[in-house]
């Protein structure tokens, strides 16, 4: 499976348009420091040559032109188009998640995967699926939780990726009027290898069953959001710890940092807000994440995922990694 690390910031993006935190403040003086990243998304394929997106960041023109280009043109019209993607899988109906459905309206038909309760969200809250659907064909697969399913391509033959929805733990957006179960899910990714990506972007808590499931995976990408649980309360900047905001801290007793470090696969950080000093590549947060065996994701990177069970040392059995240059 090969997976593509489209955008690896939270909300906003990094550095954040409007915030002068100390680390969008290094990533607009020192960018070597502090590498850009946009919204969190990232791209699935069992061949390298179709590809599904997970989440549709409002970032998605951007990120798409990650993908392989088009075969070369031919002078039919129908070569004059080229859709880079098979169809969008949504973890959630958060707008950093979501608003890229609309942007990629000119596809004139897109295929949608997303539980009940996300759907429910994009139809009568967000209102973003109606919004689409006038100026698209917007084909909408259910999500069921804990069955997995097959992801088609364009023309309705099998991929060799399969998709498995789990709830996890978090907050539904807050223009959603109801809490209904599946508004927020993680992914187990596979192909007919058995190679397996596990994708966590906005997670609440961290439970022995939810971590059981992530020790199955080849490769976890999960919620690197904030470092630490008061960090949007100590810099001025929120009024709401990271646990009510349905993110689990890194650091602090018991954070994703230290329980994640015990499951011996390869994970990487994902989702990571602006305020967190784990994008100051060398900060002492930086460092404490490489030293427990994780990474953090960075956008443009490419990963070739392997199933389990055929390789060196953890962190490199079942992933090998090439880090592209960051988006402009």
């Amino acid at each position: 499976m090969q997976v593509l690390l489209l955008g690896t910031a939270a909300g906003g993006g990094f550095p954040q348009w409007n915030c002068w935190c100390p680390s969008c403040r290094v990533a607009r003086a020192e960018p070597e420091r502090a590498r850009p990243r946009t919204q969190s998304s990232i791209a699935a394929s069992a061949d390298g040559q179709h590809w599904f997106l997970v989440n549709a960041s409002p970032d998605v023109r951007e990120q798409l032109a990650r993908l392989p280009a088009p075969p070369a043109a031919r002078d039919e019209p129908a070569a004059l188009r080229h859709v880079p993607i098979e169809g969008v899988v949504l973890t959630d109906a958060e707008l950093d998640h979501s608003l890229g459905i609309a942007l990629l309206r000119e596809a004139r038909r897109l295929h949608l995967h997303a539980t009940a309760a996300a759907m429910h969200t994009l139809e009568r809250e967000s209102c973003l699926l109606p919004v689409t659907r006038a100026f698209a064909d917007v084909r909408v697969t259910e999500l069921p939780l804990a069955r997995p399913i097959a992801l088609c391509d364009a023309r309705g033959v099998e991929s060799g990726l399969t998709v498995e929805a789990f709830p996890v733990p978090g907050d539904p957006p807050r223009f959603a009027s109801a809490r209904m179960a599946g508004h927020t899910v993680g992914l187990l990714l596979r192909d007919e290898t058995g190679a397996t990506c596990a994708v966590v972007p906005g997670c609440g808590a961290l439970d022995d069953a939810l971590l059981a499931r992530l020790a199955s995976a080849s490769l976890v990408l999960f919620d690197g959001t904030f470092w630490s649980g008061d960090e949007l309360i100590a810099l001025g900047l929120g009024e709401r710890t990271a646990a009510e905001m349905g993110h689990v801290p890194m650091s602090d007793g018991g954070g994703s940092l230290e329980r994640l470090a015990e499951l011996g696969v390869p994970v990487i950080y994902t989702h990571i807000n602006n305020t967190n000093p784990v994008l100051i590549e060398d900060s002492p947060q930086h460092a404490a994440v490489l030293e427990a065996g994780l990474a953090v994701g960075a956008d443009g990177m490419r990963l070739d995922v392997t199933a389990r069970g055929a390789g060196a040392h953890r962190g490199t059995s079942a992933v090998s990694d090439t880090l592209a240059s960051p988006v402009p």
